[in-house]
């Protein structure tokens, strides 16, 4: 059986998220009672967002391929980080890292043009929603993407590291989400948007997002996860 590596706790409210659905995803493709091989390392948060909040990319480049060596001292055949703000980083990683590794934004991507999407809305981190990790990989594909107004965006970062990463899910931090992404429809004609940080999915899941497709950044990660578990390897 293979082994998939997570480099998470980042935010650990999402890396339980990833835990529990990664089993259940499992067990759906696989209902004979069985498992999957999975380990997780949980790293240090605040120490990642400090690096990357000073830009110093490279330095977080470091860290990270540290994390991952650990996965793969611990057996993991390939590995993914839970969260999508650590993809600023995520060439560099690929090309330094000793095993495979799963890009969140790639599977995304993916996902979005099996959908026919032209058009998305990117909701995340401030990192995530000024960076070009995203544009980068979407761009080619002929996707445009879409980012609040600034005002927006200072709010939902505020949110999400203050609320979201601690665990904490408030019914009118949902409702202000959604009317960011219903402008968003209106002024913006976007055709569906990005959960582009991993706790979101756990703050939008009754969101009215006036019938828009919502892509689950989390799900789509751990749905290619399982599939490559899946995929005879070394040992099936």
């Amino acid at each position: 059986m293979k082994t998939v590596g997570i480099v998470g706790g980042v935010g650990p409210e999402s890396t339980i998220a990833y835990y529990r659905l990664m089993v259940a995803t499992w067990r759906e493709r696989r209902p004979d009672g069985s498992y999957p091989s999975i380990v997780i390392n949980s790293i240090d948060l605040k120490r990642m967002l400090d690096l990357i909040g000073a830009d110093r990319l490279e330095d977080v480049t470091r860290f990270l391929l540290e994390e991952i060596q650990r996965l793969s001292r611990a057996g993991a055949d390939f590995g993914m980080i839970a969260a999508n703000t650590p993809h600023v980083v995520f060439d560099g990683l690929r090309r330094g890292a000793s095993l495979p590794l799963i890009s969140i934004v790639e599977v995304t991507c993916r996902a979005a043009k099996a959908q026919g999407l032209k058009r998305l809305a990117l909701l995340g981190t401030r990192f995530t929603m000024q960076g070009r990790f995203y544009p980068d990989v979407f761009g080619p594909a002929g996707i445009d993407l879409i980012v609040p107004m600034p005002d927006e965006q200072a709010y939902i970062h505020e949110a999400y590291m203050g609320e979201l990463v601690p665990g904490r899910f408030l019914p009118g931090t949902r409702e202000r989400f959604g009317s960011i992404i219903r402008r968003l429809k209106k002024k913006e004609a976007i055709e569906g948007v990005i959960l582009g940080g991993t706790e979101l999915p756990l703050l939008l899941r009754q969101v009215d997002g006036q019938g828009l497709p919502l892509l689950d950044t989390t799900r789509l990660h751990v749905e290619e996860a399982v599939s490559q578990l899946l995929t005879p390897g070394r040992e099936e």
